[in-house]
């Protein structure tokens, strides 16, 4: 079977290494471009660098925008990632080096290169896309598919503001611009990945059982669960994993609904919000996909794999 495609667009941040594991396990990836977000540009970019070495790789790294497009940011996710992003471990400097193409012209190109052929996998703010939909707005025509963790399609947000999920928060006015240029996307919010966190217990088993990529990983998510679990959320938490495992198999989803999705941009206690319009009472066209279920065990074995888990 062919593998699935990849274009991703991220701010590593230990949920996005394991989704980057889980690519390079499962896929071919055309590149990775970084926005600001879990942690600053810098650490980000950084960080990709550090899981390219790991994985002795050659995807191209694209370094994107260290701000939002139009307010700077209120918060950013140092307090669950480490300040670095990477639980603070103090890794070597990385060998791998960033291209010199900014990423919102990397994801033109790749796309015009490839037209068709890219699933584009967004888990982080959306700030690289947006300005790449401001200087080529006919983005959404060359993309197979975009998948985007980020919301709360119910108001369970992860931030200071209640009903805003990170990635969407962190600068909901590009989120605004991608929700509006694409006609069709696949949304994996924050409630979807707290209801397939991972029991602890086994993913220790894994983490024990891997290979040098359990290793690594290990040595990052202590920051992350330690925060967790102080914060009344169980188990492992692997958002950005979960948007992976539908990016790399759609199949893997077992309930959805499709509905008409916007970005709440002006409210005093809501911004940043998304706003599923679920009774159809606005009569916008319906844009996202929203996953609510996948196949937990087909989903494990995906991690599980990413870590070196031979079974």
């Amino acid at each position: 079977m062919t593998k699935p495609q990849l274009l991703i667009d991220t701010d590593p941040g230990v949920d996005d290494a394991l989704a980057i594991l889980m690519a390079h396990a499962h896929a071919d990836v055309a590149g990775l471009s970084i926005a600001a977000g879990n942690v600053g540009l810098g650490h980000t970019v950084r960080n990709a660098r550090t899981l390219v070495d790991l994985l002795d790789a050659a995807t191209p790294i694209f370094a994107g925008c260290a701000t939002p497009l139009v307010r700077a940011p209120e918060e950013d996710a140092a307090f669950v990632h480490g300040q670095d992003g990477f639980g603070d471990v103090g890794f070597a400097s990385p060998r791998a080096m960033p291209a010199d193409e900014p990423a919102a012209l990397a994801l033109l190109r790749l796309t015009r290169e490839r037209p068709g052929e890219l699933t584009l996998v967004a888990l982080a703010p959306l700030t690289n896309l947006a300005l790449a939909l401001r200087i080529d707005p006919s983005l959404p025509e060359r993309v197979a598919r975009l998948v985007i963790m980020g919301g709360a399609v119910t108001g369970h947000g992860n931030t200071g503001k209640v009903p805003a999920e990170f990635n969407i928060g962190f600068d909901p006015e590009a989120a605004h611009v991608v929700f509006e240029a694409f006609p069709q996307f696949e949304l994996v919010d924050w409630e979807a990945t707290l209801r397939h966190a991972f029991d602890d217990a086994e993913f220790e088993d894994w983490l024990k059982a891997g290979d040098q990529r359990a290793k690594f990983y290990d040595s990052i998510v202590g920051t992350a669960r330690a925060y967790n679990l102080t914060h009344g959320r169980q188990g492992v938490i692997a958002a950005d994993a979960l948007a992976m495992a539908v990016a790399i198999d759609p199949s893997i989803v077992t309930r959805r609904e499709k509905r008409a999705v916007s970005v709440e941009l002006d409210g005093r206690l809501t911004r940043g919000a998304t706003v599923v319009d679920w009774a159809g009472r606005l009569g916008r066209p319906i844009n996202a996909d929203i996953v609510l279920e996948v196949d937990q065990a087909r989903f494990a074995a995906m991690v599980r794999r990413a870590l070196g888990v031979v079974v």
